[in-house]
């Protein structure tokens, strides 16, 4: 997907498309990058590439969870089910950190999962189904019921490239690597007298 999400009058692939080229944006920020560097906060934010990589594609799966339920409400996880408010509050902290025992590896391997997921599916979603609006946290609005399918995905949109820039800035700020080389990279794109693709400082020396 060079670039740019691929032209389709076809709706429900076109969202599949733009919310593709989000997580392809997470995907690139956190390429070539070591376990430490995968890890790390060198900025004045909390977070670190692969805190927003885990993030991003375990807030996309939720809410691609609620579009394949609508109009019904996804199953509640069982492992949050007994849980008290502030323990599920500590849950969905964590979702920020990546922990000593999660493999940048692991997470990687999940966000292409994601990615996959999202070809594979969202371009059957019916977009004019009702997708039920959650009650369990203060930014929910309250006097709605429902929103689209339609509105979901391109909520997914939206938010997905909140995290995409986020992630540029952190990955930036530790190798000064850019997205667009970076993509270059994922992606196989030719080098050129006015392009290089990223490339390890140690390979990009020779």
């Amino acid at each position: 997907m060079p670039a740019h999400a691929p032209q389709t009058d076809h709706e429900g692939e076109l969202l599949a498309g733009y919310v593709t080229q989000q997580l392809l944006g997470l995907k690139s920020a956190a390429y070539g990058l070591t376990d430490e560097q995968f890890r790390a906060t060198p900025t004045v934010s909390t977070l670190s590439v692969g805190a927003l990589v885990k993030h991003g594609t375990r807030c996309a799966a939720g809410w691609l969870d609620r579009a394949a339920a609508a109009p019904a409400a996804p199953p509640v996880d069982p492992s949050l089910a007994s849980l008290s408010q502030q323990e599920r509050f500590a849950a969905y902290q964590a979702e920020y950190v990546v922990t000593p025992d999660e493999s940048p590896e692991q997470l990687r391997r999940d966000l292409d999962a994601l990615i996959q997921r999202v070809a594979s599916q969202v371009p059957s979603y019916d977009l004019e189904e009702r997708v039920p609006v959650p009650t369990d946290a203060p930014w929910w609005p309250k006097d709605l019921e429902s929103w689209s399918v339609r509105w979901v995905l391109l909520h997914l949109v939206e938010e997905l490239a909140r995290h995409a820039g986020h992630a540029d800035i952190i990955r930036e700020s530790i190798d000064g690597a850019t997205m667009y080389e970076l993509l270059g990279a994922v992606e196989g794109w030719p080098a050129s007298d006015w392009f290089q693709p990223w490339r390890p400082a140690e390979d990009a020396a020779r």
